[in-house]
């Protein structure tokens, strides 16, 4: 490593401390933090994020970054430092264009609709919300604003969450995802009485389910010394550093896979964040670059291990266990796979939730652009819903306040899950080929194996690919929807029986 590298990574050292504290401030606001202290925390944090845009898009950042720059002497591409200063120069050229008092106010904004939310969210208020999506979406479009040399508003915001990502793309892939989802959906509803899921409903105390969720994410990876997990409102996980591992689940007594998918969508994604190599800590390469890979993590362990057959006789056993009840492994496999429209994108099978995410995509497009009213958003959703489920939506809780996004400023972070379910596909494929004996070890329980193959591929390199090159690199190609299509017809034609 150069003089001038080492540098940088010091100064970026710093700003990585400050981010940490930034990650540590929204997780206990999501899980520990008394309800009247959201004014104080929304402060907080606009005063940090404010120090931490502050430094990076400094002039001293921007000298030490052209002095790294050229002394990399020839490096290779893929090497660390070269992907440094890559990565760090992509970072910084987008952040200069944004002033540090619109980064605050950001992220104040954000801080503060999202304890709106959860108000509105429990008394079912779309109104009481609704001044806090205008605002986050008024903020939204200054931060547009900003930027030139995209072919349009959502291009900014998408490239935040997926760097390269188009909203071209996007749409291509959705139309034929869309495509092949329709009529699966279609044909499935024919034969709806062949799986029953009775098996999941019930009287499941939350103290037993903890323990269920417990031996599940320790068997994943989860070690009570570098991990924890909490309760919160909306799941998420999130990193405070190295070792220090933070997932959450939500529970419902009388529907066990909530918490128990729940937990294992967000340990997928704490294990990448776990992955990333060590010698990148510290610096933007330590993160993750793209959440549609990130996503790709944890609906693999949530979905593709954990609703499928091989280790749903593992959970069946752990169930029947825990539960008192006897679970037949078939019927375990068949009932948490089965396929019928629902309101909650969280809990939405893997068929459906496709559909939840197109729908935000158009909706969001449509909010940044103006050519949809904050007003109108409760019944443009509800008619959409309509339209894609055959659904009536029953009230705002079950409808557009169902996620945290828009509260918290994410606009143009979904489209991130249904790319992830793509990729995921792509990445399935490619493990059982390197993996020849995968179904027999996860129904052996033996989930290692495939957490290994994951950090050698994907984990380790933390934000040194984008989307697009880590998919070159792992499976030759940039995100298709063929595989995961290929994998959810053959899946799904077992569970019911029939050809798809």
């Amino acid at each position: 490593m150069t003089e001038r590298v080492h540098d940088l990574r010091n100064r970026l050292r710093e700003l990585t401390d400050l981010r940490n504290a930034s990650h540590l401030l929204h997780w206990d606001q999501q899980t520990k933090m008394p309800p009247r202290g959201g004014a104080a925390r929304a402060d907080s944090i606009a005063t940090l994020e404010g120090m931490i845009h502050e430094h990076f898009v400094s002039e001293e950042t921007g000298r030490l970054l052209e002095e790294a720059a050229a002394r990399l002497n020839g490096a290779p591409p893929e090497s660390d430092e070269a992907a440094l200063v890559r990565v760090v120069r992509r970072r910084w050229s987008k952040a200069r264009r944004v002033p540090s008092e619109l980064a605050s106010e950001l992220a104040r904004a954000a801080s503060v609709g999202q304890e709106a939310w959860v108000a509105a969210r429990v008394n079912s208020d779309f109104s009481a919300f609704a001044p806090y999506l205008e605002r986050n979406l008024e903020l939204a479009r200054e931060y547009v604003a900003c930027f030139d040399g995209y072919d349009c508003a959502y291009d900014v915001l998408l490239d935040d969450y997926d760097p390269g990502m188009t909203t071209a793309v996007v749409a291509g892939l959705f139309v034929e995802l869309r495509s092949e989802l329709v009529p699966l959906i279609a044909t499935i509803a024919e034969h709806a009485d062949a799986v029953d899921d009775s098996i999941l409903h019930g009287d499941f105390p939350v103290a037993t389910q903890r323990r269920l969720v417990c031996e599940t994410v320790a068997q994943m990876g989860f070690t009570d010394d570098s991990w924890r997990i909490d309760d919160a409102v909306h799941p998420f996980a999130t990193s405070i550093g190295p070792g220090d591992v933070r997932i959450t689940t939500r529970w419902d007594e009388a529907y066990f896979p909530s918490g128990l998918y729940g937990a294992m969508h967000e340990c997928g994604h704490g294990l990448y964040e776990d992955g990333i190599a060590a010698e990148l800590r510290g610096t933007p390469l330590g993160e993750t670059e793209s959440l549609a890979v990130h996503e790709s993590q944890s609906r693999m362990w949530e979905n593709m291990v954990g609703r499928g057959a091989p280790y749903a006789s593992v959970l069946a056993a752990r169930v029947s266990n825990l539960f008192g009840t006897p679970v037949a492994p078939g019927v375990m496999y068949r009932a948490v796979n089965k396929i019928q429209p629902s309101y909650i994108r969280v809990e939405a099978d893997e068929a459906t939730y496709g559909l939840h995410i197109v729908l935000r995509f158009e909706l969001e497009q449509e909010l940044i652009e103006g050519r949809l009213a904050v007003a109108d958003l409760p019944e443009a959703w509800n008619s959409r819903f309509k339209e894609y489920f055959g659904l009536d939506v029953p009230d705002d809780s079950f409808g557009v306040l169902q996620d945290v996004h828009w509260s918290a400023g994410l606009v143009g972070y979904f489209p991130t899950y249904a790319l992830g379910n793509l990729i995921a596909g792509q990445l399935w494929d490619r493990a059982h080929r390197d993996i020849p004996d995968l179904e027999q070890l996860l129904g052996a329980g033996e989930l290692a194996p495939l957490r290994e193959w994951l950090r050698e591929h994907i984990h380790r390199h933390g934000a040194k690919f984008t989307s697009r090159e880590l998919m070159e690199r792992v499976v030759g190609g940039p995100v298709a929807v063929g595989p995961f299509v290929s994998y959810l017809k053959a899946k799904l034609g077992d569970v019911y029986g029939i050809k798809l």
